[in-house]
C-alpha cells in the first residue's frame, strides 16, 4: 500500500486539513498503515504538485487551516491503483527469526518480549471490538459500511491470530524452561 493512496482515500471520505487528516489517519487507516504527521504533510504537498488534490481557500481569520480535496486526477489514480492485481506480501517479521534463533541457541529472555507483544495485541483487539460495537451495532448496511466493517473484521482476525500465537509461543517457551529446571 502506498501512503498517497491512503491519503486520497481519506480525503475522498471527507475533505479536511492536514492536521485533521493526520488525526483521522491515526484513528482509522493508521491502524493498518503507519505514517508520521510529517510524512503526511510532505505527501500532501507532493499530491498537490501532481494535481491529485487541491487546497481549498482557508476560512477567514487567523490560523485557519487549509483543507484539501481530491481532484478528478486523484480520483482516477486511486481507481487505477485500487484495480491493480497485487501479490500478497510474505510474512516478514523478525520475531519469527528470533524464535528460530532461540531454538538453535537455547533459552533466552525472548518470552518477555512475547508477553509484551501479547499485551499490545490484546489491547488492540479490545479497541477493535469496542469500535465494532460502537460503529457497526446498528445502521443501514450500505456497501460502504459493509466494506468498512470488513476492514475492521480483518483487523480483529489478525489481532486474534497474534493473541493466540503469542499465548502458544509463551506456552512453548515456558514449558521448555520448566523442563530444563529454570524458574
Amino acid at each position: 500500500m502506498s501512503l498517497p493512496h491512503a491519503l486520497l482515500t481519506a480525503l475522498l471520505e471527507r475533505p479536511c486539513s492536514g492536521s485533521e487528516l493526520a488525526g483521522r489517519f491515526d484513528r482509522s487507516i493508521g491502524f493498518f498503515w503507519q505514517a508520521t504527521h510529517q510524512q503526511i504533510y510532505r505527501e500532501l504537498k507532493r499530491l498537490e504538485e501532481l494535481g491529485w488534490i487541491t487546497a481549498l481557500a482557508p476560512e477567514a481569520g487567523r490560523g485557519r487551516k487549509r483543507a484539501y480535496e481530491v481532484r478528478p486526477a486523484g480520483r482516477e489514480e486511486l481507481r487505477r491503483w485500487t484495480g491493480e492485481v497485487h501479490e500478497p506480501k510474505p510474512l516478514r517479521d523478525e520475531l519469527m527469526v528470533r524464535l528460530r534463533a532461540e531454538a538453535v541457541i537455547g533459552p533466552t529472555d525472548l518470552v518477555r518480549d512475547i508477553e509484551s507483544r501479547l499485551a499490545l495485541h490484546q489491547d488492540k483487539l479490545a479497541l477493535y471490538r469496542e469500535i465494532e460495537g460502537r460503529d457497526f451495532a446498528e445502521g443501514v448496511p450500505t456497501r460502504q459500511r459493509e466494506l468498512h466493517h470488513l476492514v475492521l473484521q480483518a483487523g480483529i482476525m489478525a489481532e486474534t491470530l497474534w493473541v493466540d500465537f503469542c499465548r502458544k509461543a509463551i506456552g512453548v517457551l515456558v514449558a521448555d524452561d520448566a523442563a530444563k529446571g529454570k524458574p
